[in-house]
């Protein structure tokens, strides 16, 4: 064979990982636009349409419920039929129940449209990751990991704003977002001429993984719970309370845009000043930006910097728990270790919106800053209870903190450099 000619007949052409990874990044872009309109609308008209707070808690939680469960076993079927395959049919899907939505307004389809919207765009991730990871190299994968992230949140985003570009009572937007969804298939599928492997981790069981880093599990649960409730009855609370309709977007856009400027520098702390304090001092200080949002009134502008702080916090502390957890493992173990803690997280925003919404119903809507005052709260008075327990892992002997994505699936941390950092 010719060595110009890759196996399946084509030019073999050497491209910088960066560069080829573009498409593929277009395509999760338009897939996270998509996907982010589609929740925020079904927040927005689950309320106009006299759904319950409860009954709108639950079928956002069937949104995590599928996403959990997509994650254990769309790897399987990735394995059997290919990674292309698999992409165009759950995108598919996903494009098609953007639609039903308008036909069948009822809790009962729109929960179970969700549940398997969840389970779709968590095998689209694996898809889209398997493809990053193939594309990588040790040179490129920190800045892939990066660009990745970005590419995540600010796709989600773009899809925040976009709710203001339709009326929120007719079926434009559901069809946007189906639209932006079918659109993502594109440039993903033509991205790259062969399916790339698809590595599985090696068991670890929560049990075992909890037993050597508890602070970790406990961490990662309740931070899905935080995100849980802070994105998936962001929409119910902010219809709830009268947020002006021409700030709801940036009320919801704000989380996602604070993940984006403030992981970096957190994370850069807690590879200088030690893991385990930053982490305290993130999960305090969105406690009292919690208290602080409850106490505010909702129409105030201030009400935006501080979600703007809380989601900075919140998905932090999500890569915080990441690192930590990495820091007391060894190299061996890494990649199962953040699988479990996928689930994990994945159980805590299953949990926290299926709480939370029926107090809301039931007490005020300011339950839904209380509730985050509570989880933050939680995960700060743990580490301290475990800083009388254990010291911390010195930090000379810390790996080097990366920013791991929001709802990422664990096949992201084969993207996490395995370097430790070493003080010079």
């Amino acid at each position: 064979m010719n060595d110009e000619e890759n196996i399946e007949g084509g030019p073999f052409i050497s491209v910088n990982p960066v560069v080829a990874a573009r498409g593929l990044l277009l395509g999760i872009a338009l897939l996270m636009a998509g996907n982010g309109l589609q929740r925020s609308v079904l927040g927005v008209r689950a309320e106009s349409e006299g759904f319950s707070v409860t009954a709108i808690g639950v079928v956002m939680a069937c949104y995590f419920a599928g996403f959990f469960l997509g994650g254990l076993y769309v790897q399987q079927l990735i394995t059997r039929v290919g990674h292309i395959r698999v992409f165009a049919a759950l995108a598919s899907l996903v494009s098609g129940s953007a639609l039903v939505y308008v036909l069948f307004i009822s809790p009962v389809v729109w929960g179970s449209m969700m549940f398997m919207t969840g389970i779709c765009i968590a095998g689209l991730v694996v898809v889209a990751e398997s493809w990053l990871n193939d594309m990588a190299d040790n040179a490129t994968r920190g800045r892939l990991l990066a660009m990745y992230m970005v590419t995540t949140m600010g796709g989600m985003t773009i899809g925040q704003f976009l709710l203001e570009s339709a009326d929120i009572g007719g079926f434009e937007l559901f069809v946007l977002a189906s639209l932006l969804v079918s659109a993502s298939v594109v440039p993903v599928t033509l991205s790259a001429s062969s399916n790339p492997p698809l590595g599985l981790p090696e068991p670890l069981s929560i049990r075992e993984l909890a037993r050597s880093v508890p602070t970790g599990v406990i961490s990662a649960f309740w931070v899905g719970a935080s995100a849980g409730v802070l994105m998936g009855l962001g929409a119910v609370y902010a219809v709830t309370v009268e947020i002006p309709s021409s700030r709801i977007s940036l009320f919801l856009a704000a989380p996602l845009l604070g993940s984006i400027v403030m992981q970096w520098p957190v994370g850069w702390f807690s590879d200088r000043v030690g893991r385990r304090l930053v982490m305290w001092w993130v999960a305090v200080s969105a406690s009292a930006i919690g208290v602080a949002l409850a106490l505010v009134d909702p129409s105030s502008w201030l009400v935006i910097l501080l979600i703007f702080g809380l989601g900075g916090m919140t998905f932090s502390l999500y890569s915080l728990t990441i690192a930590y957890t990495a820091d007391w493992l060894p190299q061996s173990q890494l990649t199962a270790a953040s699988a479990a803690l996928v689930r994990v997280n994945g159980v805590g925003a299953v949990v926290g919106p299926l709480v939370v919404a029926p107090a809301m119903s039931t007490t005020s809507a300011q339950s839904y800053y209380w509730a985050l005052v509570v989880t933050h709260g939680l995960i700060a008075a743990y580490i301290s209870w475990r800083v009388l327990f254990r010291n911390p892992v010195p930090k000379e002997l810390q790996r080097v903190f990366v920013v791991y994505p929001a709802r990422a699936s664990a096949v992201a941390s084969n993207l996490i450099g395995r370097r430790r950092r070493v003080n010079r």
